[in-house]
C-alpha cells in the first residue's frame, strides 16, 4: 500500500507505530522500500553524511532536489518527505516557492521544516498550497549555532514549555506529523498524548508514534558522531572497510581477477591474425 500523509494520521489513530529512515540515493531508497519502511526522509543530514560538511547549514535547494529525484525513483510505496534546507523557508513566499520546487522538481510527497510558533504562517501557507508538511521540533540541527552544539532540548520549564507551545502551533497550522528530536521522554510523551497528529521520535524515547534514524548511523557507517539514541543494527561500516581492504590486497597480489572465473575467452587464433 502506498503510504501518504493520510495513512500516517490513520496509523496514529489505530495505534500502529510508524517506521522511518533517511535515504539519499536510488539504491538505498529501493532497498528500504522493498523492506517495507513506512516513510523515507531525504534529510538535509545529507550535508554531513553524503557531502562531508560539518553541519547541515551549507546544504542548498539544488542539493535537496538532486537527492530527492534519486530517492523518489527508488521508493514506490514509502512516503517520501524532503527537507527544506537552511534559509529556504524564512518568509512565507519563499517557503511556498521552495516547497513547490521540492514537489515539482524533486518528486517529494511532503516537505519537512524546522521550527514551531515562528513558522506557523509558513506551514499554513504551504499546506494551503496542497503540500503536506512534517514539522521538526526539539534539537533542530539548523539551529546548531543558536543552541551552542548538538544538545538535548526541553530539560527545564522554560524550554519544555516552548517546545510544547511549538507543537500546538504546528498542529494548528496544519502539519500532518512532527519529528521530535533530542528531547526528554516525559516531554515527548506529553506532546504525543496531546497532539492528534503523529510524532516521530529520534532521541525522544519509546513514547512517540514512530521512530526515525539516519541510516548510516543505524548501519555504523558514519563514525564522526555516535549519539546515545542510535542503535547499530549491523556493523556495515566495518564490513565495508574489510571488503575494500580484501579487494585491494587481491589486486596488488594478482589474485583478482581470476581469468578462469572472471575473465572472458576467445578463439586465440584471432589474435594471430591481428596486424
Amino acid at each position: 500500500m502506498k503510504h501518504t500523509a493520510v495513512t500516517f494520521r490513520a496509523a496514529k489513530e489505530s495505534g500502529e507505530k510508524l517506521s522511518m529512515l533517511t535515504a539519499y540515493d536510488y539504491t538505498t531508497a529501493r532497498l528500504l522500500d522493498e523492506s517495507g519502511i513506512d516513510g523515507i526522509l531525504v534529510g538535509d543530514s545529507l550535508g554531513m553524511v553524503m557531502l562531508g560538511y560539518d553541519s547541515t547549514l551549507p546544504v542548498t535547494m539544488e542539493d535537496m532536489i538532486h537527492h530527492a529525484k534519486c530517492v523518489t525513483r527508488g521508493a514506490k510505496n514509502a512516503l517520501v518527505v524532503v527537507d527544506l534546507p537552511f534559509m529556504a523557508y524564512h518568509t512565507v513566499d519563499q517557503a511556498v516557492e521552495n516547497a513547490g520546487r521540492l514537489v515539482k522538481e524533486g518528486g517529494a510527497q511532503a516537505v519537512k521544516l524546522e521550527g514551531g510558533v515562528a513558522f506557523h504562517d509558513q506551514i499554513k501557507a504551504i499546506v494551503t498550497a496542497s503540500i503536506p508538511v512534517m514539522a521538526h521540533l526539539g534539537l533542530t540541527p539548523q539551529s546548531v549555532n543558536a543552541f551552542g552544539g548538538f544538545k538535548v532540548q526541553g530539560k527545564n520549564v522554560k524550554t519544555a514549555q516552548q517546545i510544547l507551545d511549538d507543537a500546538r502551533a504546528i498542529e494548528d497550522a496544519g502539519a500532518f506529523a512532527v519529528v521530535l528530536e533530542g528531547i526528554p521522554t516525559p516531554l515527548a510523551r506529553k506532546i504525543t498524548e496531546e497532539l492528534s497528529i503523529p510524532t516521530i521520535g529520534i532521541g525522544a524515547g519509546d513514547v512517540t508514534d514512530g521512530q526515525i534514524l539516519v541510516y548510516q548511523d543505524l548501519l555504523d557507517m558514519y563514525g564522526e558522531m555516535k549519539p546515545k539514541f542510535v542503535r547499530h543494527y549491523a556493523e556495515i561500516g566495518t564490513q565495508m572497510r574489510e571488503a575494500f581492504g580484501s579487494y585491494i590486497r587481491d589486486v596488488k597480489s594478482g589474485a583478482f581477477p581470476d581469468n578462469a572465473k572472471e575473465g572472458f575467452a576467445m578463439d586465440e587464433s584471432i589474435i594471430d591474425q591481428l596486424k
